[in-house]
């Protein structure tokens, strides 16, 4: 049976993966700004729209569910205080991915992953 698996693999292990975009999502919060490579940034926007999806019911789940994914109060803090009120009316579409263009040293695709004032 043929299976389709969503998301790229990036060329690296599920778990560093998964480490990758805990890191690359705490610096977009705390930042909310980053350059990467595209696939890099394509995998971002979804894991941290997802993260902030989650955040928008507010209680204490989605505060323990959050803190299990970035393991900084204070970004954790800020996600809450600022940016949960600041897309309250959004129903998704938190993030914007701007090409800007290669690499110098290996000619990889570049992008600025922004969050949505």
């Amino acid at each position: 049976m043929i299976k389709t698996y969503n998301g790229s693999k990036l060329g690296i292990t599920p778990s560093h993966k998964r480490s990758l975009l805990r890191n690359m999502s705490a610096q977009l919060f705390l930042y909310e700004k980053i350059v990467t490579t595209l696939p890099k940034a394509k995998e971002l926007r979804s894991f941290s729209e997802r993260l902030i999806t989650k955040a928008k019911k507010n209680d204490l789940n989605a505060k323990k569910a959050l803190h299990s994914q970035i393991n900084d109060k204070e970004i954790v803090k800020k996600v809450f205080e600022v940016l949960v009120p600041r897309y309250s009316a959004r129903n998704g579409g938190y993030t914007r991915i701007i090409k800007v263009g290669k690499r110098r040293g290996d000619a990889a695709d570049t992008a600025i992953v922004q969050l949505i004032v």
